[in-house]
């Protein structure tokens, strides 16, 4: 439920803080007063409609799946819109977008105002006939679970044998493929880091002549070794430290000596060709590792397509048998729903008579299976199809679903909002509408702007909306206030002594009704 609202600086606003409380909650007061502005806030404070607030707060206690969104977990969380520059919107002071917050709020609120079809859609509908079967019949619960798994199981089959199938149509196309790329791999059969070692050795070839002239110069340092050495004994200096560093050396010389060497029986057009025949598998495949891959990925495929015909064999044997699981599901599914439709239709025209409204049909027609079986709720008014409709009556139908949905709730259904849902209607209708938002206020949270006396007389919680020197305000009121208030919807700005009492006749009534 919404625990607090907090609006700051909108329109002829100033600041607004009311608490509402669980139940239905009304909001009167003269034309102009402010009513569908401070509506239109709180639903902006949810991401669900814009406004030029400076501040639009709601304060809800709502279980949210928290993580997913990437907010802290906690038992009140603070919905937030605020605007300076630019909107922006928050949970727990937690920047998030108006996309998501939007989407998370309707999960909890739903605002009948709009023309949304969404209460209609076959989903809730077949959820709303399935919790009616669950009363008498448990075992559908189990029945719809076990369904799913193998729904999606089949369709995860039926696309693999899809998948397999069109491989199979080019199947000689893709072997013949991947034969070549393997060949073509196996002929250069490359090495791991083979090209860094051909770069060394081409480097080392196009320096060795000058790198051999030069040992050779150098070596003529070791035809006076013997002197340095009998020069530094007559000297009287330990020739050691001199005789380590001319070892040192002579085995640097030796070394790469007998490395250049080694060169003489390498073919460095040999080299250049390989270094070449290796740049184009790399330009090809992006490294001599990712070409190697490659051939191995392909040597799978190659083994996948010589046995595709045994893969697919056993996926026709899969698919042939969860089908007829599926099947056989979903028709004990479609049974248990044409045994209750006709009492679900009984107890929907219940709701729509109270309402004045004329009787819907609603039927089980066949679809293609898809993950709640193979079963659509058609649901006309009185023959009529609901884009047809008028939106009193559209909004009033959407009532009745709610009702009858409500029967099955064993939890709170989160927050509804109707604009002036009893507009224009007959006293009687009025009255019809109070009822059965009184029945759904059991298990929502119901915020209502009202201009009749039955709808407001009914409410749990009433809030008058009015304006002084320009200024709206919002004023929760007592009973004395309340009659005055309904006395003066009954009557106008001239209230008469007849309407004071009928208002607090009616209040009294409503009332004691709602205890």
């Amino acid at each position: 439920m919404i625990e607090r609202f907090y609006l700051k600086e909108y329109l002829s606003f100033k600041e607004v803080a009311i608490e509402p409380k669980n139940g239905l909650i009304v909001f009167t007061g003269p034309s102009g007063s402010g009513k569908s502005i401070l509506m239109h806030s709180i639903l902006s404070s949810f991401g669900l409609a814009s406004c030029e607030a400076a501040l639009c707060e709601a304060s809800v206690a709502w279980e949210l799946d928290a993580q997913e969104y990437g907010i802290e977990e906690d038992d009140v969380y603070i919905f937030k819109h605020l605007k300076k520059e630019k909107s922006r919107y928050f949970i727990n002071n937690q920047n998030i977008s108006k996309k998501s917050l939007s989407l998370l709020a309707s999960n909890y609120l739903k605002h009948l105002s709009l023309r949304d079809f969404s209460d209609f859609e076959n989903e809730n509908l077949l959820l709303i006939l399935d919790s009616r079967i669950q009363k008498h019949s448990p075992e559908i619960e189990k029945l719809k679970s076990d369904y799913k798994d193998f729904f999606l199981e089949h369709k995860r089959v039926k696309k693999a044998l899809f998948i397999i199938e069109e491989e199979q149509k080019r199947v000689t196309e893709l072997k013949e493929f991947a034969a070549f790329e393997i060949q073509k791999i196996s002929e250069v059969n490359p090495k791991v880091s083979e090209d860094e070692e051909l770069l060394e050795i081409k480097k080392e070839l196009s320096k060795k002549e000058k790198v051999l002239e030069s040992i050779t110069r150098a070596n003529t340092i070791f035809e006076y070794e013997h002197s340095v050495v009998g020069t530094l004994e007559l000297l009287g200096v330990d020739s050691s430290s001199f005789n380590d560093t001319m070892n040192e050396l002579r085995a640097v010389m030796e070394s790469a000596q007998e490395r250049f060497e080694m060169l003489e029986d390498v073919n460095v057009e040999e080299v250049l060709n390989r270094l070449e025949v290796l740049s184009e598998l790399k330009r090809r495949y992006g490294s001599i590792e990712d070409a190697i891959r490659y051939k191995e990925q392909k040597i799978q495929e190659l083994e996948k397509y010589e046995n595709i015909e045994m893969t697919k064999g056993d996926l026709e044997q899969q698919e042939a048998s969860l089908a007829k699981k599926v099947k056989e599901l979903s028709q004990k599914l479609t049974q248990l729903r044409h045994a209750e439709i006709g009492l679900f239709e009984r107890d929907l025209n219940r709701y729509l008579n109270e309402l004045y409204l004329r009787d819907a049909k609603v039927e089980i027609i066949q679809k293609e299976l898809d993950i709640f079986g193979k079963d659509e709720i058609a649901l006309k008014l009185h023959g009529t199809d609901l884009q047809k409709i008028s939106t009193g009556e559209f909004n009033r139908l959407r009532l009745g679903v709610l009702a009858l949905k409500s029967e099955c709730m064993n939890k709170e259904g989160g927050v509804l909002m109707l604009d002036e849902i009893d507009a224009n209607l007959s006293g009687e209708e009025s009255m019809s509408v109070a009822k059965v938002l009184r029945g759904l206020s059991k298990h929502f949270q119901i915020f209502v702007i009202s201009h009749q006396p039955q709808l407001t007389s009914m409410g749990n919680q009433h809030f008058l909306v009015y304006k002084k020197e320009g200024t709206s305000y919002v004023k929760e009121l007592n009973f004395d206030e309340r009659s005055q208030e309904v006395a003066r919807i009954i009557s106008g700005e001239r209230i008469t002594e007849e309407a004071k009492g009928f208002a607090k006749e009616l209040l009294l009534l409503c009332q004691g009704e709602n205890i």
